[in-house]
């Protein structure tokens, strides 16, 4: 079969993946037309030197940025940045692209190809072949399916949960040894902070947020302070929904506390009503996972009280706040109501983990049940640095091991030298002390002792006294 002289232009995958047009010969190594069409080209060697393979799709520049902003919700923060054509080669970090190898540094000539108003049709593949098309109208009417099939293929759904369980149990040390599977990590506090900026921030832009600011702030002065639920739950439901949390998953800390609460933030919206047969909960915000860290007050009062100064001070961790936020605790999280019996109705079962056995420092062992609940990140896996530092780590060789491992000996043999060395100097120092002791004081402590146990008088100490005195070899 000769296929020397046929070359082939394609702008598209027919299989929806978008990608620069070019040229290339059949005899080129790196060819990556779609099967199908070699296959027709095999069968029925065609006359015509050139063939043309693309979708339907006659997009313009302004057509497919409708695809980066969908990419852009779908898997990222939904921001994206327009620039002109005229700013695109001038600023530097307009010309890299980051691959899934490294960097890849545009040129003008990918710059012009991108600018270049050409139309074409792909006469001879459509009259000619038969393509099993998946997506024939191109990949902007299917970009949602491909952004799917990506997800997919690299398992990148959001990954959502929620670690509950009563104060200082620890939640905040595993929470935040969990990181490296969602992006975002979600606290009670900062959320209202954040959102409470926010709604600063816009005060002068909308008459809503004004109003909204005034509500919290009324609120607080009726509750001494504190925050009514409807807002927290309100500023909740706004960041799990937000584009990052929904992309990326999320894992809330400590919250919900009450069945109340739990309710009233995984509910459907106002405009959405539950059908028959189908969820009446908030499927894109039901944490995935739940896992409940467990201790008894004792357990929880004795680390309290262990903790240093340091990290106690400035907080709600004394002993009368701990004991007081148990108390409230364990009044709303009673057996017949908490709020894991909410998840356990929905079918999202609890993980319960009990704390108490866990002796290990920073609660390793406890983390790596949490770790094994949620399986494998959800994630593009380790950053440029840390593959850098694997890389490190796998290229070192046995002999710098061994050679760490002999400096490592030889300190600590130093060191049981030194510590002997010490021992034998305290020893030095106190044989004038031990024989000053044996030679004035014990003769005359080891005789008052033994006549003392001779007489048992009604008060031993006194009678030693009298004795001492009066047999004091220097009184004598």
């Amino acid at each position: 079969m000769e296929l020397r002289k046929t070359s082939f232009t394609t702008c598209s995958n027919l299989h929806g993946t978008m990608r620069p047009c070019f040229s290339v010969s059949a005899m080129d190594r790196t060819l990556s037309l779609p099967f199908t069409v070699i296959q027709n080209i095999a069968d029925a060697r065609p006359k015509v030197r050139y063939i043309i393979a693309k979708d339907d799709a006659q997009n313009t520049l302004e057509e497919l940025s409708r695809c980066v902003h969908a990419v852009s919700g779908s898997l990222g923060t939904g921001k994206v940045k327009m620039i002109t054509k005229e700013e695109a080669p001038a600023e530097q970090r307009h010309r890299e692209l980051y691959w899934c190898d490294g960097v890849v540094r545009l040129q003008q000539a990918d710059f012009d190809q991108l600018l270049v108003n050409l139309r074409m049709d792909a006469v001879f593949v459509k009259e000619n072949m038969r393509i099993p098309w998946v997506s024939e109208a191109g990949l902007v009417e299917n970009i949602l399916k491909v952004i799917k099939e990506y997800k997919d293929s690299r398992n990148l759904q959001p990954l959502r949960a929620v670690i509950l369980g009563p104060p200082a149990v620890g939640k905040t040390p595993s929470f935040s040894s969990c990181v490296k599977f969602t992006s975002f990590t979600i606290k009670p506090r900062r959320v209202v902070l954040t959102l409470k900026t926010k709604t600063k921030r816009t005060m002068g832009q909308a008459q809503e947020a004004q109003e909204i600011l005034d509500q919290i702030n009324e609120s607080k002065e009726q509750n001494g302070g504190r925050m009514e639920d409807q807002f927290v739950i309100r500023f909740f439901r706004n960041r799990l929904k937000s584009m990052p949390c929904q992309n990326q998953g999320f894992i809330l800390d400590g919250y919900p506390k009450t069945l109340e609460q739990a309710k009233d933030l995984f509910a459907l919206d106002d405009e959405e009503e539950a059908e028959e047969g189908k969820p009446s909960f908030d499927q894109t915000i039901m944490p995935e996972f739940v896992i409940s860290l467990e201790a008894t007050d004792e357990f929880l009062r004795s680390r309290v009280m262990h903790l240093p100064e340091a990290m106690v001070a400035g907080t709600h961790n004394t002993e009368k706040e701990l004991m007081r936020r148990l108390a409230d605790y364990r009044v709303i999280n009673t057996e017949e109501e908490t709020v894991l019996n909410y998840f356990d109705e929905l079918e999202f079962h609890p993980e319960r983990i009990d704390v108490t056995t866990d002796t290990s420092p920073n609660m390793k062992d406890t983390v790596e049940k949490i770790k094994k609940i949620m399986k494998s990140p959800r994630n593009y896996g380790p950053t440029p640095e840390e593959l850098a530092e694997m890389q490190r780590q796998e290229e070192e060789t046995p002999e710098e091991a061994t050679e760490r491992k002999r400096k490592q000996e030889e300190w600590s043999q130093r060191l049981n030298e030194v510590k002997r060395e010490e021992y034998e100097l305290l020893e030095a120092q106190s044989v004038p002390l031990r024989n000053y002791l044996m030679q004035h004081v014990m003769p005359t402590m080891t005789q008052a002792l033994i006549d003392c146990c001779k007489s048992r008088p009604d008060d031993p100490i006194d009678y030693i006294a009298e004795y001492l005195f009066q047999h004091n070899p220097q009184v004598d």
